[in-house]
């Protein structure tokens, strides 16, 4: 046996390849090139997405690997794992058209939107999200420490998969009830803050239209600026963020100022809920169970301190930890707790309730649709007609939808949905275009989704997601809707109490100074930091 590191039986890719090598690879190569083929190509019928199937032969051929920093806060690679098949390049060029979208020499960083479809893609588990499950469970051990948490739309219709449950299975209350078993102060629903974002971005694309229609100053009623560019971009993917800063940062006049419904709750946690329980901000900390990668990199963003500087501490971020699905899958076992044994329990009370709006936050078309029914009601100060509480253009896994409405007193809103960064670029080639020509906008409104699916095929979810991934993915966004229509009459943003209730008591209304401060952020121009390919 080959010894390595005073390991018996570890044997490294270069010390084997050096051994293959030296035992005469033209010989082995000569030997095997007669072997009769069977004519079934070399992965069977695919066992991941688009995979290339190709004939038997030798040498292997050797496809490469996606750049990852060392210091990347969302993913990492185990060397000892990669088989080089080049899967992350598929995933990174052909669905989400980062790689081989630039120019080489890299500049100043290595290129990477964190969206983590690379650890999804990867047949080995070479590549894997940063885990930070031990600084989590420090802090949960630390008895000077109130942790609290919050779980994302998406997490509840897929960690169950890590139980061995079927995909789409409607975990919600069990996954509440792991947490609390494993000692968090606090277990807060993200859909609270989905509702949130709804009513904050919902209030800015009105205030857009408006200005559009007038012919307005770009003020908003409290002084701060209010952008008047359409149409209106969503912002509460990080992955999309990042990308349009670096491949499309002209356009992003276009992208809400409001953070993402994570940003938003930790913002919140440590004013909002701190001043209401008595704790000292500096002793809390703050952590998600969110699908998505990316969700690292956006916690670490220097912009996202808002409740730091609020309480005189710029240092203090707004949400100290975010783990995957798949973390908090192995959280779970780490604590040994039957998962599936579990009685369900209720999130607090305190920013723990979400309607069917922000639940269907989790699936491509989802923010889209509602923002929509909140949208019609801040238009008009009337409810939506029923046909929007079922919008069928904005469902399902087409690359690109777009839909339209006539609104009363307004005309017609025009929307349009992308998930996955390739099918991104087709609607921002198009604005591009049409700012050039000088064309009015197609379109008010647009949802970018960093991930084929959205938030339910995020980068952080069981890999399950692997083919048949439509399957799954569509199980997943299934489960969504069908949360979303047992809501009943609970399915619109603005009637969610627990969001009235801070706007009552700490808030004042949506896009206040005090909103703006906690609950928007600015954007970064990175297109510095890569040359641009141009468009064939």
């Amino acid at each position: 046996m080959e010894k390595s590191n005073g390991k018996t039986g570890v044997v490294s890719r270069r010390t084997f390849l050096k051994g293959v090598t030296g035992a005469g690879l033209t010989g082995a190569a000569a030997a095997l090139t007669g072997c009769k083929s069977t004519g079934k190509p070399a992965g069977g019928t695919g066992w991941t997405p688009q995979q290339y199937n190709v004939p038997e032969n030798w040498p292997v051929q050797v496809r490469g690997r996606v750049p990852i920093d060392p210091e990347n806060p969302s993913i990492v690679r185990d060397d000892k794992k990669c088989i080089l098949c080049g899967q992350c390049i598929e995933a990174c060029s052909k669905v989400q058209s980062v790689q081989g979208y630039y120019e080489l020499p890299i500049k100043d960083d290595i290129t990477c939107v964190n969206c983590g479809q690379c650890t999804l893609w990867c047949p080995t588990a070479a590549i894997s999200e940063r885990d930070d499950v031990d600084k989590v469970i420090t802090a949960l051990n630390d008895k000077n420490l109130h942790v609290v948490v919050q779980t994302a739309p998406a997490t509840r219709v897929a960690v169950g998969e890590e139980f061995g449950l079927p995909p789409g299975s409607i975990i919600e209350g069990k996954m509440v009830a792991a947490l609390k078993k494993m000692g968090f102060d606090g277990v807060f629903d993200t859909n609270f803050t989905a509702d949130l974002t709804i009513m904050e971005e919902g209030t800015e694309l009105v205030a857009r239209v408006k200005n559009a229609l007038s012919g307005g100053h770009g003020r908003g009623e409290e002084g701060h600026h209010a952008p008047t560019a359409l149409p209106q971009f969503t912002s509460c993917s990080p992955g999309w963020v990042k990308f349009c800063e670096y491949f499309y940062p002209d356009l992003l006049e276009h992208m809400s100022t409001c953070k993402s419904p994570q940003q938003m709750l930790g913002a919140l946690a440590k004013t909002y809920y701190a001043k209401k329980k008595g704790i000292d901000p500096a002793k809390m900390v703050s952590v998600s169970i969110m699908p998505c990668t990316a969700k690292k990199f956006e916690a670490a963003r220097p912009e996202m301190n808002s409740a730091g500087v609020k309480n005189g501490n710029p240092k203090m971020m707004d949400v100290d930890y975010a783990l995957t699905t798949r973390e908090l899958a192995r959280m779970i076992k780490l604590f040994r707790i039957d998962f599936t044994a579990l009685k369900d329990r209720q999130y607090d009370n305190i920013m723990g309730e979400g309607t069917g709006a922000a639940v269907i936050f989790g699936n491509t078309g989802g923010v889209m649709e509602a923002a929509i029914r909140s949208g019609y009601f801040l238009l008009t100060g009337q409810n939506p007609p029923e046909l929007l509480y079922n919008l069928e253009p904005v469902r399902g896994l087409q690359g690109v939808k777009k839909a339209a409405l006539n609104v009363p007193g307004v005309g017609e809103l025009r929307v349009a949905i992308a998930h996955g960064l390739g099918n991104a670029r087709v609607l921002l080639d198009q604005l591009r275009e049409d700012k050039k020509n000088h064309r009015e906008p197609r379109f008010h409104f647009i949802e970018f989704m960093s991930c084929p699916g959205g938030c339910i095929g995020g980068g952080g979810q069981p890999r399950t997601a692997l083919p048949p991934s439509n399957a799954v993915r569509q199980a997943r966004l299934d489960s969504l809707y069908t949360m979303d229509a047992k809501m009943y009459k609970k399915r619109l943003s603005h009637e969610n109490k627990e969001v009235q209730q801070i706007y009552a008591e700490f808030l004042g209304k949506p896009n206040s100074k005090l909103a703006h401060e906690l609950l928007h952020t600015t954007y970064t121009d990175r297109g510095s930091h890569l040359t641009a390919k141009k468009k064939a």
